[in-house]
């Protein structure tokens, strides 16, 4: 029989294992808010079809990640049994996996106007928005590259390296930023584009020093030795491990990025504060996300174990660090909105007022779905953690979309209740996977492992 672990314990070893991701999540928004802090000091048309660019490719991105995060579960697992031939054969299957997808999806965003147009946006935003997105797509492929690599150098605990590695992509791209964008150091004023370039730079310099990180420190794992060789079997179990996850992330992120396209229809300033809030939003979201990953590991190495008790414990510990967290982020948004919403913008705009004043009703509504997102990303990640993926992905499909789109929909736009009502739709949607979620993992997955 086992020896409990204590409480104490498990937290130490998950925020030991978490922190460094929480940090280099962290970072990577900072990107994205450094984008949207300096564009809507540019504009507010180049912030507005930035916020939904982004939001086309990250729902792209965010699919096409679910192949690396299938690398972590099965990463860690084989690190749990010393087989080093496993981890390289998974991890090269990921990279194959993550580069033909990548390749696949580029002319989506090379040529996204007409679909922009057909969306009802606005032609002035569509074609802003098309240009920045025809840019960016020259770094889907590095940064899916990224995500495999980070992931692999996480299932191994080495995650100090995932987090310098970003924060130094976020001091390089606000760098470039600044230069781009405004014209700064005698280089052209480039507004929106320069921002997109700055993000294809930053993609391409994190990846090659994550590569060249992974051939020094782990040179027994030869990763990148006939990479161009294929192993169809390992190939085989990213694929099925790792669909089921990208159309789970496609199931949550599409619902957030149709709550933009609705946005959109309601003008370019309630698009603007939906950009600002939901960057605000991200911040915190990360830290649940990163606790989560750690949580994979965790719960992955105790089911290895056959440990029930310490799969349970750990995965309690999980939820109670998500839901103080939760709490703590939504007192901030009530008690100052205002200023964390100014942080964006620039004080002589003269739409400044109202996207501020529409982004407070915002965060107040963020507030409440605060708990509910966290407690879903926890669940989603313990149950990757047992390879539990593809009932998760039925559970999101119907949360996001059955529930949390039409729900949107009704609310924010049949009723009229404007931008609040879109973002409570949100707040069903989440509800309703963190039930289904929570429930799956304690009734499916912890009594799969005995204690």
């Amino acid at each position: 029989m086992t020896t409990p672990i204590p409480y104490r314990q498990h937290s130490r070893a998950l925020l030991t294992l978490g922190l460094p991701l929480v940090g280099s999540h962290l970072a990577q928004v900072a990107i994205g808010v450094t984008d949207n802090l300096m564009l809507g000091w540019y504009s507010v048309e180049a912030l507005a079809a930035a916020t939904l660019g982004f939001s086309a490719f990250f729902v792209l991105f965010i699919v096409g990640s679910g192949f690396a995060f299938a690398v972590l579960p099965m990463v860690a697992s084989a690190m749990a049994e010393n087989d080093e031939t496993q981890i390289r054969r998974v991890t090269r299957m990921g990279m194959w996996m993550s580069a033909l997808y990548g390749l696949a999806v580029m002319p989506l965003l090379i040529w996204s106007e007409p679909i922009l147009l057909a969306l009802g946006q606005k032609p002035v935003i569509a074609a802003l928005c098309s240009q920045y997105l025809a840019i960016l797509s020259l770094g889907m492929l590095p940064a899916l590259l990224v995500m495999v690599l980070k992931n692999y150098l996480a299932a191994l605990e080495r995650t100090q390296i995932v987090l310098w590695v970003t924060v130094a992509a976020a001091v390089l791209n606000g760098l470039l930023n600044y230069v781009l964008i405004f014209g700064n150091f005698g280089a052209p004023e480039l507004g929106i584009t320069g921002a997109a370039i700055a993000s294809v730079v930053m993609q391409m310099v994190t990846l090659l020093a994550l590569v060249i990180y992974t051939m020094r420190v782990t040179p027994e794992h030869a990763m990148f030795q006939r990479l161009w060789r294929p192993d169809w079997e390992a190939f085989g179990r990213v694929f099925k491990l790792g669909w089921p996850i990208g159309l789970t992330n496609l199931a949550e992120s599409g619902m957030f990025s149709a709550s933009a396209v609705m946005m959109g229809w309601l003008g370019t300033v309630p698009l603007a504060a939906h950009g600002i809030a939901l960057q605000l939003a991200s911040m915190s979201f990360v830290v649940h996300l990163g606790v989560s990953q750690a949580g994979t590991v965790r719960v992955g190495h105790a089911a290895g174990r056959r440990d029930g008790r310490s799969l349970r414990d750990g995965a309690l510990v999980a939820f109670a660090m998500s839901v103080a967290f939760a709490l703590l982020t939504a007192v901030l948004y009530l008690a100052i909105p205002e200023p964390l919403l100014g942080l964006f913008l620039d004080p002589s705009d003269p739409d400044r007022p109202a996207i501020i004043a529409f982004g407070v009703i915002l965060l107040g509504v963020a507030a409440l779905f605060q708990l509910v997102d966290g407690a879903q990303v926890i669940a989603l990640a313990l149950l990757r953690g047992l390879q539990d993926t593809r009932v998760p992905m039925i559970f999101a499909a119907i949360s996001y979309w059955v529930v949390g789109i039409p729900s949107s929909y009704v609310m924010g736009i049949v009723l009229g209740w404007g931008g609040a009502g879109i973002w409570m739709g949100l707040t069903v949607g989440l509800s309703f996977a963190s039930v289904l979620l929570i429930y799956r993992f304690w009734t499916k997955g912890v009594a799969r492992v005995p204690v």
